[in-house]
């Protein structure tokens, strides 16, 4: 399961690193904004990724209708040649038991790396592996615009874990506090570049919405 985010982003490089064969990213583009499984914001920048790191992209559309959802990503994935089904749930219950359900019903396993992991352990090694991730969207006290468009780098985390110690900010954003994007990755062959993007903000969360992003030769 592949959002473009940065938890199915480590858990590819997770399989990568375990030499085990990715078939394809699988990608659910929910018609709704507040999705109870799927990543939302910019999720059509899947593609631009999957093109970058030359694993086969499969796409599927859902009303985002609770529970019918799910029954988009067994539509999905039951064609394929798998073994299991890889996805990046860290501490969603929801998340994680849906997918072991369409896991156990097409006969696969359901891989999850992330679970009930250190957040601040996984986040350290992909900034020390060089993920360039950043924030597009911040629904949590403490957070500003001012976050939106920039990179979890090794400040940003300390700020992080300020937020959790003031607010109970989620470290790895899995109650919703935050999404992510991933513009470059030590398996991505090349870079996405953001050309054109605005920020969409109301109160006190908002989002960054990517008009337009190419791929750019890496170095």
């Amino acid at each position: 399961m592949f959002s473009g985010g940065k938890d199915s982003s480590y858990v590819v490089q997770w399989c990568i690193d375990r030499s085990y064969t990715i078939k394809a990213l699988v990608s659910i583009f929910s018609k709704r904004p507040d999705s109870y499984m799927y990543h939302v914001p910019n999720i059509e920048l899947t593609r631009l990724q999957a093109e970058s790191t030359g694993f086969a992209h499969i796409i599927r559309y859902s009303s985002g209708i609770k529970e019918e959802e799910v029954k988009d990503l067994e539509l999905a994935v039951q064609s394929l040649d798998i073994d299991g089904i890889v996805s990046g749930a860290v501490a969603s219950e929801y998340q994680r038991s849906r997918v072991v359900l369409v896991s156990e019903k097409l006969g696969l396993r359901s891989i999850t790396p992330l679970w009930n992991t250190d957040p601040l352990n996984y986040l350290r090694e992909m900034i020390n592996r060089d993920f360039n991730i950043i924030f597009t969207g911040v629904y949590a006290l403490g957070f500003n615009k001012n976050w939106l468009g920039r990179r979890l780098d090794e400040t940003a985390l300390k700020e992080l874990i300020e937020l959790n110690r003031k607010y109970r900010v989620d470290l790895s954003g899995e109650g919703g506090e935050y999404e992510t994007l991933v513009l470059d990755a030590p398996f991505f062959k090349r870079i996405i570049k953001i050309i054109k993007s605005e920020i969409i903000w109301e109160k006190e969360s908002g989002y960054l919405n990517v008009k337009y992003a190419r791929l750019i030769e890496k170095g």
